[in-house]
Formats: structure tokens, C-alpha cells, sequence
């Protein structure tokens, strides 16, 4: 605003004061209006905020709810838990179980023979290369079965790393499932080998092709005095589950109970009991929360909308359309029937919540313990995103949470395939020479170079070894690719172990006895095919064996389709919880094009435009200043002059009265 500087000389008057007083008197008024406009819009804006920030908290409520794990909450209680321990995943088979830890699983161990103990760690032994076998031990038949599922493994021996510490080192850097270390036992210095992993078809043969490494050497179905002896036998856990004698290669027993994992501890002379049991507790925590947050929720509400009689004053948002709208589509999900659900239960009332008249949620702690123990699936449909199959050969593996709730029929026009090659008849069953290599493509993955050793072997080895080396490729490993391998009709079959259009098995390599004797070539075999089928009637996307609907009002589910026949097959029902829609709900409202974003902005935009409001203020009240200015200037001016003028007539008025 420009300064006055009038100084009413011709007057007398502060004309300066008296026309900031006029201007602040003529803006007063409007300046009020803004700033209580102002006030108001962001008290708005804050409550807007709080009102955002309660539903957020109550949303995040949903979370466990809307997902059927927290209902599946299962708890294993081992009566003698010294033997064993035991925990339940969700969903586990309940039940009451009476187990016997017979023997525990034991790694193989293998140490060098005691009259042949090293002076010091750093005593040479030897060069060469140790080949490591994995595989099980028939001391019936003495014969030793190499493990299928494990490659063959070797290191290298040279001048680097020939010492006994050098050898220790080199057989733990390379990784191969072999730990070994050094022992002094109170004679000198013994090497101690081992497998990383317990049970029988881990036990451990080591070749040396140098003799200087001989006594590395372990075969258990020959024994020289100066080989390497076992120490400790490779062996599977036993137990017996009610009877049922159960092996395995671990002391992490899984799935002998369904969904129960076991953890063995000793063996023991009696059996103890395991109690499998439905575990409520987190579910009805989960509910309590639930219930929790809605009443806070409604706390916050009511202190931003009620109206006080006594003060005669309303709250922030009182009357607002954007809170009583999403206040009452809360309500509505909360009084109505959940379409698809199962079970005797379709409302929160049928579990003991119930709305009462103030607008909070009561939770009846009675009631909800019931339908849990009677129902608990049920409970689960009620507020959970659920769906299940009519077909024990199609899982329901989910949907989005946008997916309509209902029941859809399944037709299935094509099963899954997996990709596979098939060799011709062979000649013979022995690999002689040293260049018996090959490789191959497993699902679009490349192999490395592969080698089979020399030697006769039985259709039933041959088996083993080829799995055994193409699975322990590390390329193939790293990808997850793998294959079963098969012989029928005197020839080797390759199926990889995925199914759908990128499976496949493709030889890109083969020298020797590979092609000459077991009858593979440079090819590819035959892809996998995906699923192809519908879901209500509208064509689904396959992928493997699973089948999803993209598009109509089942949009979004998906199941996989193990097996069975071609045709129609049954349907799949879809059913969208209490959570679910709630969830569904909030992520809309507070979305980024929510109501509740919309109506801020707009409150947002208000406040800007009173800025605007007061910057024309500004102008109008400066320009009014000016025209003040001038006026009181000129008045000040004609008061001067007739000030002038009224003394010049009184000197000569004065001076006519003098000469008389």
C-alpha cells in the first residue's frame, strides 16, 4: 500500500492517520469474511484428514481377515517334547497322533585310516582328481545305488593345494554337498569327510584317479587297508506314526501328518503323543481388532460431525455428504447377507457382532467362540475372499479382489502337457572310451557339457545316472529346470518336470557311446502344451495346468487343472467376505480418485481462491487509498487557500479601521 504523506498544513488534520483509519475501516469487513472463510475451509481440510486417517487404521484391520490363512491357524502340543518338536502349518490335519522316534538320521562320515595320521597340516598328500558320488549302500547285496537326484562331483588335486590343509580347503570351496575338516587325535592329523546332508542315499564314494590320493579313496563295496574309513554310517530317520513305520532322510520330518512338520530330537524307548488342533486364538484376536478399530473409527466421527445443543455449536464435518455416505455403504456391507458364503453363517450377527444403536460394533465373545469350534470354514466365507471347485481334480488357486461373487462352470477342452524327447531302441548298455558327453536344453535353459563314465551298467543305473547328472547341472539348477527320465520299449524317455508350452527337452550335443549305444541325437522333442478350457462359457487363459478367466463376470479367477477327463467339469464357486468387500470399499473411497481426495482438493482450491480474493483486496483498497489521498489533498489545498484569503481580507478590514 503506498504511504500518505499529507501533512494537512491548510486543515490542521492528520490527514495520514485519517485515511489509514478509513481504509482499515473499508477493509475490515471483507478481510473478516476471507479469514473466517479461510479458518473454516482448512478446519475442514484437517478433519477430512483425521476422517482419512481413521479409515486407513481400519482398513489395515482387514488385512488378516481378508485372506483365509488366519482362520486355517492350527497348533501341534507334543506330550514329551525332549523327543520331538512339532509345528502345525495353516490348514494342518487335526488330530491326536501317537509317535515313536526309533533312530535318528545320520550324515555319512568318513575319516583317513589312523595308522596312515599326518605329521602337521601341512604335510603333501598328493595330486589328482576326487570324484564324489552320492548314493545309498546295500550291505544285503553289497552294492552301492547312486543317488538320482544328486550329480556327480569332483576336484581337483595340484601342486596348489596338495597338502592335507589344501585338500580340506579345496573340497569346502567347491561347494558340492562334501564338508570336511581336520582331526588331531592325539596320533596326528586325520582328514574327516562328510556328506552336508543326512539320511541313506547320501552315503559317500570317493574315487581317486591318482594313486597318491588313494588314501582319500572310499568305496563301501571294496576296502583296502589304506582307504578311508567310515566312521559314521549314512542313515534315515525312523518312526513310527500309529503304527506306520516312516523313513526319512532327514530329522526335519514333513507331510507324514499333513501340514505338520516334525523336528527329531532323540530316540526314544516309548512313544509320545502329538494333538493337532484348530487354533482359534489368532482368529478371534484378528475379529477383536476388527471390532476395535471400527468403534475407534466411529469415536473419531462423531467428535468431527455431532452438534452440541448445550453450546449450540456442530462438529468440522457435520452434515458432510463424503462421511455420511462411506459411513453408511460401512453399514450396509455390515447388515447385509454375503452372497456365496458357506455354511449356516451370512451376516456378522450369525458370529455375535452386531451394530448397535449409537453406531458401534459390539462383539459377543460367547457367540463368536461357538461358531468357530462349530464352523470355522464358515467363518472364514464370511469375511474372507474364498472359493472352491466341485472337481477333486481342479484346485481353486484364487482370484482378484475385484472378482463377482458366484459359481461358474468349467469346461476343459485340452490338458496340460509336459515337454519330453524320447531316444530310439539301444544297442547296448556299455559306455566305453572317455568322450561319452552330451548336452541338452531343458524348458529353453542350456546345459553344460555332460559326461557319462565308462563302464556296464543296467537299464535301472543308466536311469539313475542320466537324471542324476542332467538335474545336478548348475545352470539347470539355478533356473529350476529338471527332468524324470525313463526307460520303456528298450529306449531312454527325457519329460521335463514342467508342464505347459514351455516345457521341453531338446538334445543339442551328443558324442561317443551317447549316440552310438543309448540311441540319442542332436534334437528336439516334443513341447508341452498349456490348458485350454472356459469359465463361465467365456474362453480362459492357460498357462501350465493353470486356467484363468480374464475376462466376463469371472474375470480374474483361477484354477489349475491337475488332470481328468476332457468336457465339462463341474464349477468353481467365488465368494467375496466381509473384509474383502470392505477392503474393496476403503481402497476406493481413499484412493487417489476417491471422494474423499476430490472433496479435498476442491476445499484445497477454495483457500487458493481466497488468496486470489485478498490479493484484489489489495488493489481495490490500495486504489481507495489513492482516491482518499487526492481528495484530502485538495481539500487541504482549498483550505489553504480560503485560510489565505480570510487573512488578507481581515488585515485590510483591520486597516480600514485604523484610517478612520
Amino acid at each position: 500500500m503506498t504511504g500518505i504523506t499529507a501533512s494537512g498544513l491548510g486543515s490542521g488534520l492528520d490527514i495520514s492517520s485519517l485515511v489509514s483509519q478509513l481504509v482499515a475501516a473499508e477493509r475490515s469487513p471483507a478481510a473478516s469474511r476471507l479469514s473466517s472463510r479461510e479458518t473454516k475451509l482448512k478446519a475442514q481440510i484437517s478433519a477430512i484428514g483425521s476422517f482419512k486417517s481413521v479409515l486407513s487404521n481400519f482398513q489395515s484391520s482387514l488385512a488378516s481377515l481378508k485372506k483365509t490363512d488366519i482362520f486355517q491357524s492350527m497348533k501341534a502340543t507334543v506330550a514329551d517334547d525332549k523327543l520331538f518338536a512339532a509345528k502345525a502349518e495353516n490348514g494342518a490335519q487335526a488330530g491326536d497322533y501317537n509317535i515313536k522316534v526309533e533312530q535318528l538320521a545320520q550324515a555319512h562320515r568318513l575319516a583317513t585310516p589312523a595308522d596312515q595320521v599326518f605329521a602337521s597340516t601341512s604335510a603333501v598328500v598328493g595330486t589328482g582328481t576326487l570324484t564324489f558320488q552320492f548314493g545309498t549302500y546295500d550291505a544285503n547285496t553289497d552294492s552301492f545305488t547312486t543317488n538320482a537326484n544328486k550329480s556327480i562331483q569332483s576336484v581337483t588335486i595340484d601342486a596348489s593345494n596338495n597338502t592335507l590343509a589344501g585338500i580340506r580347503d579345496a573340497i569346502n570351496e567347491a561347494n558340492i554337498g562334501v564338508t570336511a575338516s581336520i582331526v588331531n587325535d592325539g596320533n596326528g592329523y586325520r582328514l574327516v569327510m562328510g556328506s552336508k546332508d543326512s539320511g541313506a542315499a547320501n552315503g559317500l564314494k570317493i574315487t581317486a584317479s591318482d594313486p597318491s590320493l588313494s588314501l582319500l579313496a572310499f568305496d563301501p563295496t571294496s576296502q583296502s587297508d589304506r582307504d578311508t574309513k567310515q566312521t559314521l554310517a549314512a542313515a534315515d530317520a525312523r518312526l513310527v506314526v500309529d503304527g506306520l513305520t516312516v523313513t526319512s532322510a532327514s530329522n526335519t520330518v514333513k507331510e507324514v501328518i499333513p501340514g505338520v512338520t516334525l523336528t527329531l530330537k532323540a530316540k526314544g524307548d516309548a512313544a509320545t503323543s502329538l494333538t493337532v488342533a484348530q487354533d482359534t486364538s489368532e482368529t478371534t484376536k484378528a475379529l477383536e481388532t476388527f471390532v476395535q478399530s471400527y468403534n475407534d473409527m466411529m469415536s473419531t466421527v462423531k467428535s468431527l460431525t455431532a452438534y452440541d445443543a448445550q453450546t449450540k455449536t456442530a462438529g468440522t464435518l457435520a452434515g458432510d455428504y463424503n462421511v455420511r455416505s462411506t459411513i453408511n455403504r460401512i453399514r450396509d456391507i455390515f447388515t447385509s447377507s454375503v452372497a456365496g458364503a458357506s455354511g449356516a453363517f451370512k451376516s456378522l450377527a450369525d458370529v455375535g457382532i452386531s451394530l448397535q444403536r449409537d453406531g458401534t460394533l459390539n462383539l459377543d465373545s460367547t457367540k463368536l467362540a461357538k461358531a468357530l469350534d462349530s464352523d470355522i470354514d464358515g467363518v472364514a466365507s464370511l469375511f474372507a475372499r474364498a472359493g472352491g471347485t466341485t472337481d477333486p481334480l481342479i484346485r481353486y488357486a484364487g482370484s482378484t479382489s475385484t472378482t463377482t461373487s458366484g459359481t461358474f462352470d468349467i469346461a476343459v477342452s485340452q490338458l496340460a502337457t509336459q515337454g519330453s524327447y524320447a531316444g530310439a531302441p539301444i544297442s547296448s548298455l556299455t559306455l566305453v572310451g572317455s568322450s561319452n558327453t552330451f548336452a541338452l536344453k531343458v524348458d529353453g535353459v542350456q546345459s553344460g557339457t555332460l559326461e557319462l563314465l565308462a563302464g556296464t551298467y543296467t537299464s535301472d543305473q543308466l536311469v539313475t545316472e542320466l537324471q542324476s547328472r542332467i538335474n545336478g547341472d548348475s545352470a539347470l539348477q539355478a533356473a529350476g529346470a529338471s527332468v524324470s527320465v525313463g526307460f520303456s520299449a528298450n529306449a531312454f524317455t527325457f519329460t521335463s518336470n514342467q508342464y505347459g508350452s514351455s516345457s521341453s527337452v531338446e538334445f543339442t550335443a551328443v558324442n561317443g557311446g551317447i549316440g552310438n549305444r543309448l540311441k540319442l541325437s542332436v534334437g528336439a522333442g516334443t513341447a508341452g502344451q498349456d490348458v485350454q478350457g472356459t469359465i463361465d462359457g467365456v474362453a480362459a487363459t492357460g498357462s501350465g495346468q493353470m486356467l484363468t478367466a480374464t475376462s466376463g463376470k469371472a474375470a480374474g479367477i483361477s484354477v489349475e487343472v491337475l488332470g481328468g477327463a476332457i468336457g465339462a467339469r463341474g464349477t468353481v464357486s467365488q465368494s467375496n467376505g466381509i473384509a474383502q468387500q470392505l477392503d474393496n470399499l476403503l481402497t476406493d473411497v481413499l484412493g487417489s480418485d476417491g471422494s474423499l481426495n476430490s472433496r479435498t482438493e476442491s476445499l484445497n482450491k477454495q483457500v487458493r481462491q481466497i488468496g486470489d480474493e485478498r490479493d484484489k483486496l489489495d488493489v481495490r483498497m490500495s486504489a481507495l487509498e489513492a482516491r482518499y489521498k487526492a481528495q484530502f489533498t485538495a481539500m487541504d489545498l482549498l483550505v489553504s487557500r480560503l485560510t489565505a484569503t480570510g487573512n488578507y481580507l481581515t488585515q485590510q478590514l483591520a486597516g480600514l479601521s485604523s484610517s478612520s
